[in-house]
C-alpha cells in the first residue's frame, strides 16, 4: 500500500509564511508526478502546484511568485513553501503522488492539512 502523510498546516498571519511536507512509503517502484491541491469551505477542490519527474513545475495563477513546489526524490516527499500568505490561500491542502504500484499507475492521496491564513 502506498501512504502520504502531510505535515507543516496550521494558523499564520496575512503576510507570513508556511511550509507544508508530504512523504510518500509503501511497494511503488515509481514515483511521476507530485502536488498539491486545496480546497476552501463552499468552494470546489482545486489545483495549487505540481512538479513532474524531471522537475517541470506549474502553478495557479492565483499562487504564482508566493508559492514554490519542490521535491526530494530520495526521501520520496513533496514540500509547498507559502510566501505572502493571504487570507483567500485558507484552506485544506491536500497532497498527491501519481506512483506505478506493480503494473498500475495512479494517484495517491493525503488526508489533508488544514491552512488558516486570519489576523
Amino acid at each position: 500500500q502506498v501512504q502520504l502523510v502531510e505535515s507543516g498546516g496550521g494558523l499564520v498571519q496575512p503576510g507570513g509564511s508556511l511550509t507544508l511536507s508530504c512523504a510518500a512509503s509503501g511497494r511503488f517502484s515509481s514515483i511521476y508526478s507530485m502536488g498539491w491541491y486545496r480546497q476552501a469551505p463552499g468552494k470546489q477542490r482545486e489545483s495549487v502546484a505540481f512538479i513532474t519527474s524531471d522537475d517541470k513545475t506549474n502553478y495557479t495563477d492565483s499562487v504564482k511568485g508566493r508559492f514554490t513546489i519542490s521535491r526530494d526524490n530520495a526521501k520520496k516527499t513533496v514540500y509547498l513553501q507559502m510566501n505572502s500568505l493571504k487570507p483567500e490561500d485558507t484552506a485544506v491542502y491536500y497532497c498527491y503522488i501519481e506512483a506505478r504500484v506493480w503494473a498500475r499507475t495512479r494517484d495517491y492521496w493525503g488526508q489533508g492539512t488544514q491552512v488558516t491564513v486570519s489576523s
